[in-house]
């Protein structure tokens, strides 16, 4: 069976539309068969964007795994000053993302790019936020995590939303041998928020 981490172009798209509501803002994005979370925004999600959207991340963040885009989307919204580049493997999911930016009017002030993680990234970041696909196995996120310490600034930070019973406390671990400062900064249903500063 394919994950949305894949590029399986036998699966069959469809034409899929959700709207969500966060911190006051109203959001519509276009969405498909062979994605990450294609029915609605996941809970993940949704506390790691309540937990940074209105803070500093400075100007120049990097979505890594983007998926369809809510993420780098929701962020470009909250603040204009910060530009997106938002990055995933998957070419469908790649398509509704640049459809998302444009139907939540945030298209220039997001860059976004097919990459296998750090492949095709170029530059140095404020802030990389990211939903890690857990289901990818570790050998992929931990190359997300270990990467970004090439692709952040000096006191950059790299922020992400695991779940407990996927492995929070030994990727909080992990973060602690690469990163000079590791926090959990908001849990809620087993989802925990990780930053990791450079």
């Amino acid at each position: 069976m394919s994950q949305y981490f894949e590029n399986d172009e036998k699966v069959e798209h469809a034409d899929l539309l959700y709207s969500f509501t966060l911190l006051g803002k109203g959001f519509t994005f276009h969405s498909d068969n062979g994605v990450f979370s294609k029915d609605g925004l996941d809970d993940g999600s949704r506390l790691l964007l309540e937990t940074i959207a209105k803070t500093d991340l400075g100007q120049n963040i990097l979505d890594l795994g983007c998926g369809i885009g809510p993420l780098g989307i929701v962020l470009a919204s909250f603040d204009p000053t910060r530009h997106l580049t938002m990055a995933d493997v998957s070419d469908r999911a790649l398509e509704a993302a640049k459809k998302n930016a444009i139907a939540n009017h945030v298209e220039e002030r997001v860059t976004i790019l097919k990459s296998d993680i750090y492949e095709n990234i170029a530059g140095s970041f404020t802030t990389i936020v990211t939903n890690p696909p857990i289901r990818a196995g570790k050998k992929v996120t931990y190359a997300m995590y270990a990467g970004a310490l090439d692709h952040l600034n000096e006191g950059g930070r790299l922020v992400l939303v695991i779940r407990k019973q996927q492995g929070a406390p030994s990727c909080q671990r992990y973060l602690e041998t690469l990163f000079s400062k590791v926090e959990v900064v908001s849990q809620h249903k087993g989802y925990r928020i990780l930053i990791a500063t450079k």
